[in-house]
C-alpha cells in the first residue's frame, strides 16, 4: 500500500494530456515535509528574484558582460555601449544597490567592477546555459 496520501484523478483529462502536470493528484507527504523545511528563506527568494529581475535586462547584461573582462570608469563603460553617461550611472546604482557590482573612485572618476567572484560565475554560467540552448537548437551541430 502507498504511504502516499489525497489520491484522486487529475482535474481534467485528455488524450495527450500535458508534459507538465500529472495525471493523478498524489502527494507524498515525508517528502513535502523534507523538501518544505530545506526550502530557501523567504527573504532570500525574494532578493533572489530581485537580483534575477534585474538581470533580466539586456543593457544591465551588456554592462556585466564589459566588467566581466575587468574594471572601467562610467565614461568608458558609456562610451563602450553606446549610452549617455547619465543612463550609464542610473544602470550602475541598480546593479550596486544588489552587490552585482562595486565602485572605487579615484579623483574625480568613477570606476566599477563585478563586485567578487560569485558574480562572474554567475555570469558565465548563464551564458553558457544560453549557449548550450542554442548549440541544441535544430540544424545546429553539438561540438
Amino acid at each position: 500500500m502507498s504511504k502516499r496520501s489525497d489520491v484522486r484523478p487529475a482535474a481534467t483529462a485528455a488524450a495527450n494530456p500535458p508534459l507538465d502536470a500529472c495525471d493523478v493528484f498524489h502527494i507524498d507527504p515525508a517528502r513535502v515535509a523534507h523538501l518544505r523545511g530545506a526550502l530557501i528563506a523567504e527573504g532570500s527568494v525574494q532578493t533572489l528574484a530581485e537580483t534575477f529581475r534585474v538581470l533580466g535586462d539586456p543593457t544591465r547584461v551588456r554592462m556585466l558582460d564589459a566588467l566581466s573582462h575587468g574594471e572601467l570608469c562610467v565614461c568608458d563603460l558609456a562610451t563602450l555601449l553606446g549610452l549617455s553617461e547619465s543612463a550609464t550611472s542610473h544602470q550602475l546604482r541598480l546593479l550596486r544597490t544588489l552587490r552585482l557590482v562595486r565602485p572605487r573612485r579615484a579623483g574625480r572618476m568613477v570606476f566599477y567592477a563585478l563586485d567578487d567572484r560569485h558574480i562572474v560565475s554567475l555570469f558565465q554560467q548563464g551564458l553558457r546555459h544560453v549557449e548550450e540552448a542554442d548549440a541544441a537548437k535544430p540544424g545546429r551541430r553539438l561540438a
